[in-house]
C-alpha cells in the first residue's frame, strides 16, 4: 500500500493549529491519521523481527537502540506519523479535550519514544486527568532518554512535586538541585525552588550528598544517562567527519549540557580512540567495508 499521508500534508495541517484555526486543523488532522492507520494496519504491524517509528534523525534512531536495547530491525517510515498524532493532541487540547489529547499523544510517544517533550507532555495529560502516578512515571522515563538539559530539569521538576506532594523533602530537594544544575532559569525549575523555600525550608540543610541518596534510594538517577551523552557525542564524531562542523557543534553542546565539560572530554577522547582503533582493523581487513558494523552495533563505545 502506497504512504497516503506525506510530511507536507502534515505541515499544511499544522499551519491551521499554528494560526489557532482549531475548527479547519481538527478535521484535517483526524482525516490524516485515518488514513495514516489504514496505512499501519496494512503496511506497519510490528513482529518479534521487526518493528517501524518515525524518528527525526539518526541520534534518536542510535539512541532508541542504545537505551531500549531492542533487538529488533527498526525500521524508518516515511513520514512523521509521531508529529501528525502530537499535532492532533495539540488540537483536543484546544478544544479541552484531555483524553483524546492524552490518547494521541500516546501514539505520538510510540512512534518517536525518544521524543522527551512528547513524554512531558503527555505527563502533564495524565496530571491534569488526575493520574499523578503516571504523571510521575512518564517524568521519571524522561531521566534515561534526555538528550538535552532542559528536558531532564523539567522531568527532575515533575519528581520534585511529587516528592513534595508525598511529603518527601530530602527527595524533592535532590530534584531540586539537580534541576538547578541543568536548567537554572527553566520557571519549571525556579517554581520548585521557590516551593521548596516556602514549603520545607529545613531541606536546605541537608548535604547534596544526603540529598541525592535518598533520591536514589527512591529508584530516582541522579544524572542524565550518560549512554544518551555517548550516543549524541558519536553522532556528532560522524557529522564532524561529513564536514558538518555545526551539526557536530550542536550535538556536542548538548552532551555537554548533560553531563558537564569534564566527562564530556573524556567520552570523546574515548571515541576518537575507538574509532581510530575501528579504522584501522577495517584498513588491515580489505573485507571489513561491506561487513563493518553500523554506530549501533559497534561494541566498544557500548561497554564506555
Amino acid at each position: 500500500m502506497e504512504l497516503p499521508v506525506t510530511e507536507s500534508d502534515i505541515a499544511y495541517a499544522e499551519s491551521y493549529l499554528a494560526a489557532g484555526d482549531l475548527e479547519t486543523a481538527t478535521p484535517l488532522l483526524e482525516r490524516l491519521v485515518e488514513l495514516a492507520e489504514e496505512y499501519i494496519d496494512e503496511s506497519c504491524q510490528a513482529t518479534d523481527a521487526v518493528q517501524f517509528f518515525s524518528f527525526a534523525d539518526a541520534f534518536e534512531r542510535l539512541a532508541y537502540r542504545r537505551v531500549e536495547r531492542d533487538p529488533r530491525e527498526l525500521v524508518q517510515v516515511d513520514a512523521p506519523f509521531d508529529r501528525l498524532y502530537a499535532a492532533l493532541a495539540f488540537a483536543y487540547v484546544g478544544a479541552q479535550d484531555y483524553v483524546s489529547a492524552r490518547n494521541a499523544l500516546t501514539q505520538a510517544v510510540r512512534w518517536n519514544p525518544m521524543n522527551c517533550s512528547y513524554r512531558l507532555d503527555l505527563a502533564e495529560l495524565y496530571r491534569a486527568l488526575g493520574n499523578t502516578q503516571e504523571w510521575a512515571a512518564l517524568s521519571h522515563s524522561v531521566i534515561e532518554r534526555a538528550s538535552d538539559g532542559r528536558m531532564a530539569a523539567r522531568a527532575y521538576a515533575n519528581l520534585g512535586d511529587f516528592f513534595l506532594e508525598a511529603h518527601n523533602a530530602l527527595a524533592a530537594s535532590g530534584c531540586a538541585r539537580l534541576a538547578e544544575k541543568l536548567a537554572p532559569e527553566d520557571r519549571r525549575v525556579q517554581a520548585l525552588t521557590d516551593r521548596m523555600v516556602r514549603e520545607r525550608p529545613e531541606a536546605a540543610e541537608a548535604s547534596d550528598k544526603e540529598a541525592l541518596a535518598e533520591l536514589a534510594a527512591q529508584g530516582v538517577e541522579t544524572s542524565p544517562s550518560a549512554e544518551i551523552a555517548i550516543c549524541l557525542l558519536m553522532c556528532a564524531s560522524d557529522a564532524a567527519a561529513a564536514g558538518d562542523r555545526n551539526e557536530a557543534t550542536q550535538l556536542t553542546v548538548r552532551a555537554r549540557g548533560l553531563i558537564g565539560d569534564e566527562a564530556c572530554r573524556a567520552l570523546i577522547k574515548l571515541i576518537r580512540e575507538s574509532d581510530a582503533e575501528l579504522a584501522q582493523e577495517r584498513a588491515e581487513d580489505s573485507s571489513a567495508p561491506a561487513d563493518a558494523p553500523s554506530r549501533e552495533e559497534e561494541g566498544p563505545h557500548a561497554e564506555s
